[in-house]
């Protein structure tokens, strides 16, 4: 579910990467997201912003 909205949210843009990214290592440790899903979310916030 947490992994579903984070993809939404990079998707639609609209968000501060570096807050995002300290909140992604908030639900990594807390079990809330996978090791791959962690990398994958920050491989999409990067792409993002090499985009825009």
């Amino acid at each position: 579910m947490t992994y579903g909205y984070l993809k939404k949210i990079i998707a639609r843009g609209s968000y501060d990467a570096e807050e995002l990214k300290d909140k992604m290592d908030v639900f990594l440790l807390a079990d809330r997201i996978t090791d791959e899903q962690y990398k994958e979310l920050t491989g999409l916030i990067e792409a993002t912003a090499e985009e825009g």
